[in-house]
């Protein structure tokens, strides 16, 4: 039988959207200022962890983000387009708020978490949820008895921590998604992912804190 893959989940670092609570989805957003000492900070936590693959959403906040991870550790990186965030096809670039004003409808679809709602152009939770579980399958198969590094996005990790609980796609979320925080999952063929430990952000806490002295 193929042993457990040992994975390190990591939502990248901030971007300029993040911090005007802008939608991204499927826009190729660069990492802002504090994103990149996130970046640099991330690599430092792990950078005498011996990973055997990286893998990053192909878009450029999670692609600099991983890049960042690999030049500590020295682990390859393999582009993912399968990791990507939800796309939000015609609200990505508003502010939740805009689309509340515009079409409440929508924002109420999407408040509750509609499994079937998706946005026009763009994708429901449940095409989501199959395609990151495909994508978890698939890459996760390949590093039986490995440890491997995912870099991805909020919806994404949201997604792999309901994936490894159990939780259903409309319960409300009780766990952080913060960026670059650290996050671990064992994958075993069979029985898919289950839960180590969540939202480590000791090495970010430690950066803010050397920012204040300097």
């Amino acid at each position: 039988m193929q042993e457990p893959t040992r994975i390190i989940a990591i939502r990248h670092g901030e971007t300029a959207w993040n911090a005007q609570g802008r939608i991204q989805g499927h826009r190729d957003i660069a990492l802002n200022a504090t994103g990149m000492q996130q970046a640099r900070q991330l690599g430092k936590a792990l950078d005498s962890t011996t990973l055997d693959c990286i893998y990053s959403s192909d878009l450029q906040r999670a692609m600099a983000t991983a890049e960042a991870l690999a030049l500590a550790t020295g682990a390859p990186i393999v582009p993912e387009p399968g990791l990507r965030e939800r796309c939000f096809g015609e609200y990505e670039g508003l502010t939740f708020a805009e689309v509340e004003r515009d079409a409440p409808d929508h924002a109420r679809l999407w408040r509750v978490r509609d499994p079937v709602y998706a946005p026009r152009g763009g994708e429901s939770l449940m095409a989501l949820q199959q395609r990151i579980t495909e994508a978890i399958d698939r890459i996760a198969a390949r590093h039986g008895g490995q440890l491997i590094a995912l870099v991805a996005h909020g919806g994404v990790l949201d997604m792999l921590y309901r994936l490894a609980t159990h939780q259903h796609l409309q319960a409300p979320r009780t766990w952080q998604l913060d960026n670059a925080a650290i996050n671990r999952l064992l994958w075993s063929r069979g029985s898919g992912l289950a839960l180590v430990g969540w939202g480590d952000v000791q090495h970010l806490e430690g950066a803010a804190r050397d920012e204040l002295h300097d």
